[in-house]
């Protein structure tokens, strides 16, 4: 078995390690026996998006966000949504989490329209949450609690047809009122967590691969890993946290 990874953007969108959620879902693999290409697509490379399994977009600022726009125009939206919808696996970071919705109107108005794969909107705010922060995550997503790091000024809400990725249970989340962090849409899974995200949730990041495995194969098992390393720090910062 094999899986092909897609990095798109990874020249404008890399932000707190993000680039690290490659590297966790790369050794994952291989320490399982399982075959993993990683390809990295920067702006203005042109790429139909049809001989990968798995996409990752990391997050940016505003400032980067604009800078893709005529890439998105040029083709690169039609591509993301064909490949979304036909349920390949994304994991979205932030900023490319934003990426995925219809717009994001920035602290001074500015109004950049996205891909509108989903049907979310992000609202800017000079006011920034920041900060360690935790959620669960819905049953459809494997239900183990993330914890992640969340700097963003963007305030994210949901429309119709997509669910929320978790409830918070520490920190902001998607806009600080709702109660919701990130989005879940077939095999897309968007999120404001930094940290990078997958080296502190092993459970997280298989379940996206075990997505990915099945969507390709059929059928696929991952066999256990030892966390144990991982299962000591995440209850450290749970404690820290005050989560029980």
């Amino acid at each position: 078995m094999e899986l092909r990874i897609c990095h798109l953007y990874p020249d404008v969108l890399n932000l707190y390690g993000d680039r690290g959620n490659i590297a966790c879902m790369r050794r994952r693999l291989e320490w399982r026996g399982i075959g993993c290409t990683v390809t990295e697509l920067p702006l203005g490379v042109r790429d139909d998006l049809t001989g990968y399994d798995l996409f990752f977009i990391g997050g940016g600022q505003d400032f980067e966000q604009t800078v893709l726009l005529s890439d998105l125009s040029a083709g690169r939206r039609e591509n993301i949504r064909a490949a979304a919808e036909d349920g390949r696996t994304f994991l979205c970071i932030c900023g490319g989490y934003q990426l995925l919705g219809t717009g994001y109107r920035t602290a001074d108005g500015q109004l950049c329209e996205y891909t509108g794969i989903l049907d979310l909107y992000t609202e800017g705010s000079s006011d920034r949450m920041i900060g360690n922060f935790a959620y669960r995550l819905g049953a459809e997503s494997g239900s183990s609690v993330v914890i992640g790091f969340e700097n963003h000024g963007g305030r994210t809400f949901l429309g119709s047809g997509v669910s929320p990725l978790g409830t918070v249970l520490r920190g902001s989340g998607n806009n600080g009122s709702d109660g919701t962090e990130g989005v879940r849409y077939k095999n897309v899974y968007g999120t404001y967590s930094h940290g990078p995200v997958l080296p502190k949730n092993p459970a997280f990041c298989d379940h996206i691969l075990q997505g990915a495995l099945e969507r390709k194969y059929g059928a696929a098992r991952l066999e256990p890993l030892d966390d144990s390393a991982e299962t000591a720090a995440r209850a450290a910062m749970l404690t820290r946290l005050h989560i029980t």
